[in-house]
């Protein structure tokens, strides 16, 4: 895989003109390390104690830095610079609890695989590689539309609010201030017909 050149830092007038501080964000200390020593992988995780990832339980967050690492192993060797890309995601989404950690990190593992699928399927060789490679992007990319459908839902509680901002009334008319509430659309029974 190509490896990408970093950016070269940008000047203060160049940061001043875009909008963007020239600082780094105050989230970038969440960091994780993966070293090797006697052939053993050791993964660490580098965190704020301010609940950026959605818990401040040690246990939690060293499970969940762990297995951001081992999501991202190709040929068994985990790769540090894609746990923190998927860290950054998590991150990103600012969970306020460990189950939106847990989604975050489940979004940012289907992001990085769905990915990998849409670069095999702009090189694939034969029809069978290509229907493959095209079933399982379809199917992540759905997975991860559900989960972003997931999380909204976790968030709201399952409730869906709508603001009316105007409303106009004929002369004669008549309108409702204040919550309504509608019991949905059921079938109606026989007896209940109208004339």
């Amino acid at each position: 895989m190509p490896r990408l050149k970093p950016l070269s830092k940008p000047t203060d007038t160049e940061t001043a003109s875009q909008g963007v501080s020239a600082s780094p964000s105050p989230q970038s200390s969440n960091r994780i390390e993966i070293t090797e020593e006697d052939g053993q992988v050791e993964v660490s995780l580098q965190f704020q104690a301010d609940n950026s990832l959605g818990s401040r339980n040690r246990e939690f967050l060293e499970g969940l830095g762990k297995q951001i690492a081992m999501a991202t192993c190709k040929n068994g060797e985990p790769s540090e610079e894609d746990a923190n890309f998927m860290l950054a995601v998590v991150e990103g989404v600012e969970p306020q609890d460990q189950i939106e950690a847990m989604l975050a990190t489940q979004m940012a593992t289907v992001h990085m695989t769905m990915l990998t699928f849409a670069r095999r399927l702009a090189n694939v060789e034969n029809i069978p590689q290509q229907d493959s490679a095209e079933r399982a992007f379809n199917k992540l990319a759905r997975t991860y539309a559900a989960q972003v459908e997931a999380l909204k839902r976790y968030r709201t509680g399952g409730e869906q609010k709508v603001t009316v901002q105007h409303v106009n009334v004929s002369e004669g008319g008549q309108a409702i201030v204040g919550s309504v509430t509608h019991g949905g659309r059921g079938r109606r029974k026989k007896n209940d017909e109208t004339p």
